[in-house]
């Protein structure tokens, strides 16, 4: 399978190890990857805040980088979302790119999804032996289902001891610019989130938005909470001898003097 990996800006600008365990795994599966040097962001901070001009400008560029691929799979649920659901929508008063826009969304899978769906597989080279939670994203609940299918994967490999968060549901309050926009709202949302987490006993937390994991990590290190944040696929391609998110070494250090 060709396939092209949309890497998103926030795991290019803040954990592009994520982005190489994405690669790792599809590798692994056979597939043959590339990164497209070319690719920007995908448009949806615009979109979601009504710069529709703007939005198309990128969606146009992503929608031709991407034409040649077989599949298009993103280690993201929201920036899948923006590419399967809303670049039709975007572009639902031109005929052409409507149809561009489609023919890129029938291609188009986030990564979870891509390794249950398409590929099957249930062999991954799991290092991390102990209890975990996961984050459902609010994207990847509605706009790119996965939340089962994150399951069926995580179940598959019996070294982890999987806990269910209570509220799995709800909003942890990044919401892309909420919280920038609410921070009191958002911190609130995100307080909640972590006590649930803690109350879960789990010694890592995995998630597959981005946004979600950098708001859920930080909060984590403000409050001095030894739990460790992943991403989804650094966890299934075994990449967890790695520091967490927010976990560098100067992190650490301040947050061993804080609580010496």
């Amino acid at each position: 399978m060709h396939v092209a990996l949309l890497a998103t800006c926030l795991v290019d600008i803040f954990r592009p190890t994520a982005g190489f365990a994405a690669v790792s795994l599809l590798e692994q599966a056979g597939c043959d990857v590339n990164v497209p040097a070319e690719q920007t962001c995908c448009g949806q901070p615009a979109y979601n805040n009504g710069d529709i001009t703007n939005a198309r400008i990128l969606a146009k560029q992503v929608i031709g980088m991407l034409s040649e691929y077989e599949y298009v799979v993103v280690p993201s649920a929201s920036c899948a979302g923006m590419l399967k659901q809303h670049y039709p929508q975007l572009f639902a008063d031109d005929p052409l790119w409507r149809d561009k826009a489609l023919d890129l969304s029938q291609r188009c899978y986030e990564l979870v999804g891509f390794l249950h769906d398409v590929l099957h597989v249930s062999d991954f080279p799991v290092q991390y032996e102990g209890s975990i939670t996961y984050h459902d994203s609010c994207s990847s609940l509605r706009e790119v289902p996965s939340t089962q299918k994150v399951r069926t994967l995580l179940a598959s490999n019996k070294k982890l001891q999987f806990t269910e968060l209570k509220d799995a549901e709800v909003c942890c309050g990044f919401g892309g610019t909420f919280c920038v926009k609410f921070p009191e709202i958002a911190t609130s949302m995100v307080n909640d989130k972590v006590a649930n987490i803690e109350a879960s006993g789990a010694g890592v937390l995995v998630s597959a938005d981005m946004g979600c994991m950098l708001h859920i990590a930080g909060r984590l290190k403000r409050l001095n909470k030894p739990i460790r944040v992943y991403h989804i696929a650094e966890l299934l391609a075994g990449m967890t001898d790695t520091p967490g998110i927010g976990d560098g070494a100067d992190s650490i250090a301040t947050s061993e003097e804080t609580q010496g």
